[in-house]
């Protein structure tokens, strides 16, 4: 299976209704690794590492949302391959 990386940045009402944790939570019972943050703008961002398979089956979560969240809208982009060892909750950026 190929090994692939994404950037993901979700719009909508997903800061502050627990998104970051149940991101981490969904990422690691899936088995792939990278981060999520929020940012400024009031978006989250979601970098992913895995199989292919794993990374669309976290991007089809994220569509989803935590319980307490609204996703309007997500901006998928491939992105560079980065060496990271399970998936983190990361500061605001």
């Amino acid at each position: 299976m190929k090994v692939i990386a994404r950037t993901i940045i979700v719009e909508g009402h997903v800061q502050g209704v627990w998104f970051r944790d149940w991101t981490v939570q969904a990422a690691r019972a899936i088995g792939v690794s990278g981060w999520v943050r929020n940012r400024t703008d009031g978006t989250v961002e979601v970098y992913v590492v895995g199989e292919s398979d794993l990374v669309e089956r976290l991007i089809d979560r994220l569509r989803e949302g935590s319980p307490a969240s609204r996703v309007d809208r997500i901006d998928v982009r491939e992105a560079a391959l980065q060496r990271v060892d399970g998936f983190t909750r990361r500061g605001s950026g």
